[in-house]
């Protein structure tokens, strides 16, 4: 063999070996990207599946919002059975998100389910205070834990108009009533001590809570006051 064949020789030696070596690696390469394709395809039909919950949801969420709101109104009204149909209507709407099997997805800690939840509770919570019942449990409303205790002091803030109502009516009793609900509420939620993460923003409710209870006590103290010298002044003309 001339020297010139055994070059040719070693060269298509070489050649063969480094295919042989590349080729499992291009084969691997190949499988990564296969299963990258494979993962994001996968991936994406999740987000179409998430997406289509959430453009459920969201309007349902508003229509809650908005039930919730009208049935808290016509409780200060003394409208108890309006303001019951409208809470239960908006209990169906609650079902029928939950129904939305969202338990694993972003949209179940999105902020507008969020709100929805907390409103319904403030709603239901409300018309319990204002018909003498007790209030439901966050597991009767099928509502998450950091919304249920939000709503429980967002109601407990609307009984401000309720003593309100009775300071202009003179039922001081009722006024001290509901003054010491107000009172109590707040106690036992300033004293829930846990990250804000884990309570949705709860501290901050809670402090507004303390800011509408010192105001309605404020208002309060200067009624009995006002009461205690009109009453004073009275006796003096007899």
């Amino acid at each position: 063999m001339t020297q010139k064949n055994q070059q040719r020789v070693l060269s298509i030696k070489y050649k063969t070996l480094v295919i042989n070596k590349l080729k499992p690696r291009e084969r691997t390469m190949n499988n990564i990207i296969k299963s990258i394709e494979t993962n994001i395809e996968l991936s994406k039909k999740d987000l179409e599946s998430i997406h289509n919950k959430r453009e459920t949801v969201y309007p349902l969420t508003r229509q809650i919002i908005h039930l919730c709101s009208a049935a808290i109104k016509n409780a200060h009204r003394k409208q108890y059975d309006e303001s019951l149909k409208l809470v239960n209507e908006a209990k169906v709407l609650i079902d029928k998100i939950n129904n939305e099997s969202i338990e694993n997805t972003p949209i179940m800690s999105s902020g507008y389910v969020l709100d929805a939840q907390k409103e319904f509770t403030e709603a239901n919570v409300a018309l319990a205070f204002l018909t003498n019942k007790e209030i439901p449990t966050a597991l009767e409303l099928s509502v998450q834990i950091s919304p249920y205790l939000n709503g429980i002091a967002e109601a407990a803030s609307e009984l401000r108009r309720t003593i309100l109502d009775a300071l202009r009516s003179d039922n001081l009793d009722s006024c001290e009533t509901w003054m010491e609900c107000m009172d109590e509420t707040y106690s036992m939620l300033a004293g829930i001590d846990y990250p804000e993460a884990v309570t949705g923003g709860l501290r901050r409710t809670v402090d507004q809570l303390r800011g509408v209870l010192e105001r309605t006590r404020g208002d309060l103290t200067m009624s009995l006051r006002q009461k205690a010298l009109e009453n004073k002044l009275d006796n003096l003309h007899l």
